[in-house]
């Protein structure tokens, strides 16, 4: 194994994540991995809060991830950059700043549970960013393991074809190993004298033929794998039809295809806990996943053009911030560098702020630890220290040679709580507390009321929320008391108006405002709740300049921030202007958005509008002795079943609550079931407050 991990050339580099639903193994798999190739010498365990990954005090006490960390290490001649994702639903944006500036991930479900919803999330974010995936089917050795029941949930609820390419050996307990389908041979992993334990020992593997008694059923699913690669790969059905069949060499080069392709997604099984399935899991992610050259260059605009970057060291400097924090080595500012090269000491420069800055240091992350580095390269995944105003999603790139990169995209917080110093003398160390957190993590938004003048903390959950608090006070921070959380509401219309005539004007002296339009007020769509805002113009005529026009849209937009109801921001809404006049001296930009703002706003009064309130899918894991008082508490929250099923002893409840009934959630449902209870939900929308009133 190669200790200069910054020196291995594009091609030998996998910047990959590993993605799954809450506790399908994601860490225990990261810390095999880390463990297999050598990076550690003694294997951490999450519910001993060991893990390299999973380093932060919270994370270790709560068992859970919650930060994407980074980590590297070397496998057969290549550098695997890895990054640990969160599994919970609150943490999904940490998962989609990583997806980001990743060219692949390793996909895990339990094999008892098989797709969970958060699995489908994530699944579905890897998707939007086009990331190559391949899937490990974790938990073999659990009571109640089915690989055939997880791939058959892989294909109904996530739609590609599965293309199995092991067999397990034996089942739940006696699960020892896997026959590789592709050159039809068994690998079987035996305890060590090491740790001993249930967790296997140091273990390793042996490689033999196929057991007698799995050779016909090793044949049927090769026979099946073939055929599954025939139907969407040219070059394998060619050799289907030959009477020897499609040889392994060709198997390889067509699942590489499809997995780049998103046409298929390999699926391998093992055991992360007991150690078994790592090492093939690894030679799939080289042999499989894209490297930074395998993918499109990168593409950014400036000056409203379209550029693009190659991943070569020799082409113009190009990275993505995609993650800042404060750290002992001073503040981080996690790139991933598309092209070029950076060297300590170099000089980049952020073109959407326009200002320049000097990286001091370049740092291999291995989660709380780093490794110094002179240089990094088209591929890398690194962090920076030195950078003052760089946030996640800057650019940073050659001053020559300018390129805006697509930051990613946080989501909408949903949930808001108000936070205040215990003592007045503190506030301005929570301000700054605050400041600290909303840097570090974009899908937190800081703010002040207008009309209470409290600060409000708003987030993707109650545990996102809590979690942020609890890091201040770990911090350093100030004693915070915290208020009831309150949910972010929207207003849309139902019934519209038609012909609304506004005009602004305005003398004060000097120079006057003068605006007239007019407007018309509809709901985007038929179905009410739909989401958005469409500006419109038919003015005929030149009646009202087209520059004038697009102020007016602006105005509208200004006016969607608070609604006639309650002040909430207004959603499904289509405007029309549909006719104006103008004052040869008065008119100005700044009128007609002043008439387009209280134009709107007069509409809005005057229409039939309804408050929207978010709800969450839910989905409860119960025992079947639970499911009816589990039931009535879901109906006395205002929530809706939409579906109950028994797997593995237990039965899952999906439900749609509104999200304002969920707060306190987890402490009733763990007494309810004697803590044997566990739920996640997703945002899903948001839909008509008075649908679900008692």
């Amino acid at each position: 194994m190669r200790t200069d991990l910054h020196l291995h050339p594009a091609p030998a580099v996998r910047n990959l994540g590993i993605l799954a639903h809450v506790d399908a193994g994601k860490t225990t798999l990261t810390e095999r991995i880390l463990y297999a190739t050598g990076t550690t010498h003694k294997r951490g365990e999450v519910h001993d809060g060991t893990t390299v990954t999973d380093f932060d005090p919270q994370e270790r006490d709560r068992g859970i991830t919650i930060f994407a960390a980074a980590v590297s290490c070397a496998w057969d001649g290549h550098r695997i950059n890895l990054i640990d994702t969160p599994g919970h639903v609150d943490f999904a944006d940490e998962v989609e700043r990583s997806l980001r500036v990743l060219d692949g991930a390793v996909a895990v479900f339990d094999a008892v549970a098989g797709v969970e919803p958060q699995s489908e999330s994530v699944w579905r974010q890897a998707d939007r960013h086009g990331v190559p995936r391949i899937a490990f089917v974790n938990k073999l050795d659990r009571a109640g393991a089915d690989l055939d029941a997880a791939v058959d949930s892989i294909r109904r609820r996530l739609h590609p074809a599965p293309l199995v390419v092991q067999l397990p050996i034996g089942t739940e307990d006696a699960f020892t190993g896997v026959v590789d389908l592709l050159r039809m041979r068994s690998l079987l992993w035996t305890d060590g004298d090491g740790d001993g334990g249930v967790g296997g020992g140091v273990g390793r593997v042996e490689e033999g033929p196929v057991p007698p008694e799995l050779l016909d059923e090793a044949r049927r699913r090769r026979r099946l794998l073939e055929e599954a690669v025939a139907e969407l790969h040219p070059a394998a059905l060619d050799e289907f039809c030959t009477p020897s069949g499609v040889s392994a060499p060709t198997l390889v080069a067509a699942l590489r295809d499809l997995t780049r392709s998103g046409e298929g997604v390999v699926v391998l099984c093992g055991s992360a806990y007991r150690n078994r399935g790592i090492e093939p899991l690894l030679d799939a992610v080289c042999a499989y996943l894209p490297s930074p050259l395998d993918v499109p260059a990168v593409r950014g605009t400036y000056d409203g053009a379209e550029r693009r970057r190659p991943a070569d060291p020799e082409a113009p400097f190009a990275a993505l911030a995609f993650k800042v924090n404060a750290t002992a080595p001073g503040r981080l500012t996690h790139l991933r560098v598309y092209s070029g090269a950076v060297e300590k000491g170099d000089t980049v420069w952020d073109p959407t702020t326009g200002r320049t800055e000097r990286v001091a240091r370049i740092l291999r992350v291995m989660a709380d630890r780093y490794v110094p580095l002179d240089r990094a390269v088209a591929g890398d995944i690194v962090a920076v220290v030195g950078l003052k105003s760089a946030r996640a999603g800057s650019t940073l790139c050659d001053r020559q040679a300018p390129i805006v990169l697509e930051p990613p995209v946080s989501a909408d917080p949903v949930v808001s709580v108000a936070v205040e110093a215990r003592r007045s003398a503190d506030t301005g160390r929570l301000a700054t507390a605050l400041a600290r957190l909303a840097e570090e993590d974009p899908s937190l938004v800081v703010r002040t009321d207008p009309e209470t003048g409290q600060t409000v903390l708003s987030g993707m959950g109650e545990l996102h929320l809590e979690v942020a608090v609890e890091k201040i006070r770990r911090d350093g921070g100030p004693e915070v008391t915290v208020g009831r959380p309150r949910v972010s509401y929207r207003e849309t219309v139902v019934e519209g108006v038609s012909g609304l005539v506004f005009r602004h004007v305005k003398q004060d002296g000097g120079a006057g405002q003068f605006a007239h339009v007019v407007l018309d007020v509809q709901p985007l769509t038929a179905e009410v709740g739909t989401t958005g805002f469409e500006f419109r113009s038919t003015v005929v005529g030149g009646r009202v300049p087209q520059e004038y026009v697009r102020a007016v849209e602006a105005g509208c937009r200004d006016a969607l921030a608070e609604g006639p109801l309650g002040g909430h921001p207004v959603t499904g809404v289509r405007v029309t202007l549909t006719d104006g006049a103008t004052h040869v001296k008065d008119s100005s930009d700044t009128a007609f958005r002043a008439a387009g703002r209280l134009g709107l706003r007069q509409a809005l009064r005057a229409c039939a509008t309804v408050l929207l309130e978010p709800v969450a899918e839910v989905t409860v894991t119960v025992p079947e002795e639970a499911v009816g008082g589990v039931l009535g508490d879901l109906s006395a929250r205002r929530g809706r079943v939409t579906g109950s099923e028994s797997r593995g002893g237990a039965a899952v409840l999906t439900a749609t609550v509104p999200l304002a009934e969920l707060f306190g959630y987890a402490t009733r449902l763990r007494s309810r079931t004697q803590g044997r209870g566990s739920f996640t939900t997703r945002p899903a929308g948001h839909d008509l407050e008075a649908d679900w009133r008692p």
